[in-house]
C-alpha cells in the first residue's frame, strides 16, 4: 500500500529564474568591464564563421524589427541600478559606462554581438540564451534606455590636453561620431557625449588590441595610429562635450 504525503508537509517546487529579473542583471556583466577578458580567437557571424561588422541578420535583426516597450523595459532594467546606477549613469571610474540616451539602435547591437559571441564577454554568455531572453526583451529596454536622459556629471579626465584631443577628434572621429558627440543611429554609431571619460579611454585601448572583437574595422585602423596619450587626449575631450546634444 503506497503511503500519501502527511497533510502539514507542503510538497517541494523547483522555482526557475524570472527571465525579467536575469535580464538586467545580464546586462549589467554585459557592458562591465570586468567582463572583457583576453581577446576572442575568431570574432564570428551567426551563419557561416566569417566576421561581417554589423551584418543584418538573425536576432539583431529581429529585435531591431521589434517595437520595444519602454514601460517593460524599465522594470526590467530596476535591478541592473547596482552596476549602471538609478537613471543608466554608469561610473565615473570607468567600471560601467554610461547607457542613458545611447541610441536604441546601438544598444541592440552591442546585446545581441554578446549574446551571438561576436564581442567577448564571458560572463554574460552562459545566461543570455535563447531561453532566457528573447529579441523583444532586447527591443524593450533598450526603448527604456534611450529614452533617459544624459546630465552633464559624467566623468572626465585631467583636462591638460584638451586641444590636442580636439585636434584628433576633428581628424579621426568627428565623421562618424559627429562634430557635438551625437553618434548616428542610423549607421550604428554610439553616442560619444556624455559619456564617461575612463570608459571611453578604456574601450579605445581594447578595440586597438582587438580585445573587444566586434568592432567596426575603420575604427580599428583609426585607432591603431594613435599612441597611448593621443587616446587619452580625445577621450578627455569627448568626455566634455555638452551632454544635450542627440
Amino acid at each position: 500500500m503506497t503511503r500519501g504525503r502527511p497533510r502539514n508537509e507542503e510538497p517541494t517546487v523547483t522555482r526557475r529564474p524570472s527571465p525579467c529579473l536575469l535580464l538586467p542583471l545580464l546586462l549589467a556583466c554585459a557592458f562591465g568591464a570586468a567582463a572583457q577578458t583576453a581577446a576572442p580567437a575568431a570574432a564570428a557571424s551567426d551563419a557561416d564563421g566569417a566576421y561581417v561588422w554589423n551584418a543584418m541578420q538573425g536576432e539583431k535583426l529581429q529585435a531591431l524589427s521589434a517595437t520595444g516597450d519602454a514601460a517593460r523595459g524599465e522594470i526590467t532594467f530596476e535591478i541592473c541600478q547596482g552596476c549602471h546606477r538609478a537613471h543608466a549613469l554608469g561610473r565615473p571610474d570607468g567600471s560601467y559606462p554610461r547607457l542613458a540616451g545611447q541610441h536604441g539602435t546601438v544598444l541592440i547591437k552591442q546585446m545581441t554581438d554578446v549574446r551571438a559571441g561576436r564581442r567577448r564577454n564571458d560572463k554574460m554568455l552562459p545566461f543570455i540564451d535563447k531561453h532566457v531572453t528573447s529579441p523583444q526583451d532586447i527591443a524593450d529596454i533598450a526603448a527604456y534606455l534611450t529614452k533617459l536622459p544624459s546630465p552633464a556629471n559624467n566623468g572626465h579626465g585631467p583636462g591638460t590636453e584638451l586641444a590636442r584631443g580636439e585636434k584628433i577628434y576633428a581628424a579621426d572621429c568627428a565623421s562618424c561620431h559627429g562634430k557635438a558627440g551625437e553618434g548616428d543611429a542610423a549607421r550604428f554609431y554610439p553616442r560619444l557625449n556624455g559619456q564617461h571619460y575612463k570608459y571611453m579611454l578604456r574601450e579605445m585601448i581594447d578595440i586597438r588590441s582587438g580585445v573587444r572583437g566586434n568592432s567596426n574595422p575603420q575604427m580599428v585602423e583609426v585607432v591603431k595610429k594613435l599612441s597611448d596619450a593621443d587616446l587619452d587626449a580625445a577621450a578627455d575631450y569627448v568626455s566634455r562635450l555638452p551632454t544635450g546634444q542627440r
